[in-house]
């Protein structure tokens, strides 16, 4: 019996430079789903994620993280930002002061997806800016422009728009450090009037340092006086004649050992010795 086997049919495969095309689309595919899979977040910064354009509530911490191909992550930074203000605010007599100030704030990395949703990534601008200004505003209507330039009233001002900067923003994430009061300008009105008060008060402080001045003289002269008529009525009291005549005596016998020529002639009408010179 004669064997029976089938006729092989040739095998038909890719050729083999599209077999190499494909293996490398295979490759790169496969390096970039792996390299997609991983997100770096920098220092001081933490990365919300969104899928689809919809924050799904996943904070990622800074350095290495896994994440889907398909999401995205925005990077938030969570250091110490500080907004500076410069403008017009209104005091209570609605005089228009100008005033610098400084907010020191960060954002609690626990609350980044919900200022991202609900502020968006640039709350600095859109939410934080707005609510200082009017909290400076609101709290500097309340004082009159002489307190602006007190220092304690600046702390009282200062402590004011604090706190309204923490109830405003705290609830959304945003936790609120410090307001600075860096420099007050008044209006020229209130400016040439703080100066003319101040010169008054430097005057009227020279006139009472000549005044005291001019008394302290004065008394000086008065006790130099008194002093000088204590002495005359001590002297007075103990001088009499005879001392006088004895006195002259001693003066008229320190003259006669002079060397120089001289008469003297004893018994005058005060009872005193005569000098005559040659």
């Amino acid at each position: 019996m004669k064997d029976f086997t089938l006729p092989q049919v040739p095998r038909t495969g890719w050729p083999a430079p599209l077999k190499s095309v494909m293996w490398f689309v295979c490759g790169l595919f496969v390096v970039m789903t792996g390299c997609s899979s991983f997100q770096m977040v920098a220092t001081g910064h933490v990365g919300v994620v969104t899928r689809f354009n919809k924050v799904t509530g996943d904070v990622m911490s800074e350095g290495l993280n896994f994440k889907f191909p398909w999401d995205r992550v925005h990077e938030m930074t969570v250091r110490q930002q500080q907004l500076h203000e410069q403008g017009n605010v209104p005091s209570s007599e609605m005089l228009v002061l100008g005033l610098q100030t400084t907010l020191l704030f960060h954002l609690l990395p626990d609350k980044a997806t919900t200022v991202y949703d609900k502020l968006g990534p640039n709350y600095v601008q859109g939410t934080v800016e707005p609510n200082f200004i009017s909290a400076m505003r609101e709290a500097t209507a309340k004082h009159k422009a002489e307190e602006l330039f007190s220092g304690q009233q600046r702390d009282v001002i200062a402590e004011e728009a604090f706190q309204r900067m923490r109830t405003d923003l705290t609830p959304y994430g945003v936790e609120v450090e410090r307001v600075l009061l860096r420099d007050i300008s008044p209006p020229e009105t209130l400016k040439r009037a703080i100066e003319a008060k101040q010169q008054a008060e430097q005057e009227a402080l020279a006139m009472t340092f000549r005044l005291q001045k001019e008394r302290q003289e004065a008394e000086r002269k008065r006790i130099e006086a008194q002093g000088i008529k204590d002495f005359q009525d001590i002297v007075r009291q103990g001088i009499d004649e005879k001392l006088l005549v004895w006195k002259g005596i001693e003066a008229t016998e320190t003259l006669a050992k002079s060397p120089n020529t001289k008469i003297i002639v004893v018994g005058n009408k005060q009872g005193l010795p005569l000098i005559l010179g040659q």
